[in-house]
């Protein structure tokens, strides 16, 4: 059975061209996939509302639609010809007069987007292929005006260094244009780099009744006491003591898949980088950075004499300046 596209839109049959944008706006936001991931029924309902709203918010279209019902488009290239709807009583279907029931994937199951993907897929598609208003009278042959574009937001949401390495979902509180405020969870990507722009279709400004423009989010990746990325790579400042140092030791790391146990080389001076290759950030393609492991040699905050002239005579044997290749 074919659905009513008012019904559809939760709109009475008389609605004018502000309340079914207004309506469509409204169920596009509550039906979008990409703001409710987790519902399977969401890419079916947000295909419904996109296409009763393609049909209602083009006055040529609702005025096929509602004289001939879901088979209007059989009609429409007969310069609006077609058989008279019955007088009185209910259509040949229970629906009102004139509406004959037809299948409905027979009429949109096959559209698709300019660049051939899923329709559903970018609010920003969508409002863009039907950005129309109704222009003149219900009925007559005045011609359709481009509404008004939306505004974009723009701004900045600061998220964990975690976040930006395994991705999450991160809440926003937004103001919009009627005051009123509302929550949205937005959908941080693995991997994302500090600067890095996130788009939320159709969540920014409505102008004159048309559709809204879109929120973008700049990310700011708040700091971490020990973690820094550099491209794809993690560094990771390691303390260790002077006697792990000197002697060797396996020390315990964090990194983004776990604990590890990291082998430190005898005779390692602090500044050395040990690579643990696979342990970096791991990006949405796949690509995957190193760990890079930076020694930091730690000394007791005070030494009594004893261990004091033992350092020194450790050290008498070394005659090299370990500052001679140090430049401007």
């Amino acid at each position: 059975m074919a659905d009513d596209y008012y019904k559809t839109l939760g709109l009475k049959r008389d609605a004018s061209s502000d309340e079914i944008q207004k309506a469509y706006r409204d169920l596009a936001r509550k039906h979008h996939p990409d703001l409710h991931p987790d519902d399977k029924t969401a890419k079916e309902k947000f295909q419904k509302v996109q296409a009763a709203f393609e049909v209602l918010n083009d006055p040529k279209k609702r005025e096929m639609y509602d004289r001939y019902g879901s088979s209007f488009e059989a009609y429409s290239g007969a310069g609006g010809a077609g058989p008279r709807p019955q007088r009185g009583g209910r259509g040949p279907t229970g629906g009102p007069p004139g509406y004959e029931e037809v299948d409905f994937g027979e009429l949109f199951g096959n559209r698709s987007t300019a660049g051939g993907g899923d329709p559903s897929s970018l609010f920003g598609d969508i409002f863009g292929q039907f950005n129309r208003a109704s222009g003149g009278r219900r009925g007559g042959r005045a011609r359709s005006s481009p509404a008004p574009s939306g505004g974009d937001i723009q701004q900045e949401i600061e998220i964990p260094f975690q976040t930006s390495v395994h991705g999450g979902n991160v809440d926003l509180r937004l103001q919009r244009e009627d005051g009123q405020g509302e929550s949205i969870s937005v959908k941080i990507p693995t991997g994302v780099e500090d600067g890095k722009k996130i788009r939320l279709r159709g969540q920014g400004v409505s102008r004159g009744g048309g559709p809204p423009g879109d929120l973008l989010l700049r990310i700011k990746v708040a700091p971490h006491p020990f973690f820094q990325r550099r491209g794809n790579n993690l560094e990771v400042r390691v303390p260790v003591t002077l006697v792990e140092a000197t002697l060797g030791a396996k020390v315990d790391v964090p990194t983004p898949k776990g604990t590890i146990s990291l082998r430190v080389p005898p005779m390692t001076s602090s500044g050395k980088k040990l690579r643990i290759k696979g342990h970096g950030v791991e990006t949405a393609d796949g690509k995957k950075g190193d760990l890079l492991a930076d020694i930091q040699i730690v000394l007791p905050e005070k030494l009594d004499d004893p261990t004091i002239e033992a350092i020194k005579a450790s050290t008498a044997e070394y005659k090299r300046n370990p500052r001679e290749e140090l430049r401007w």
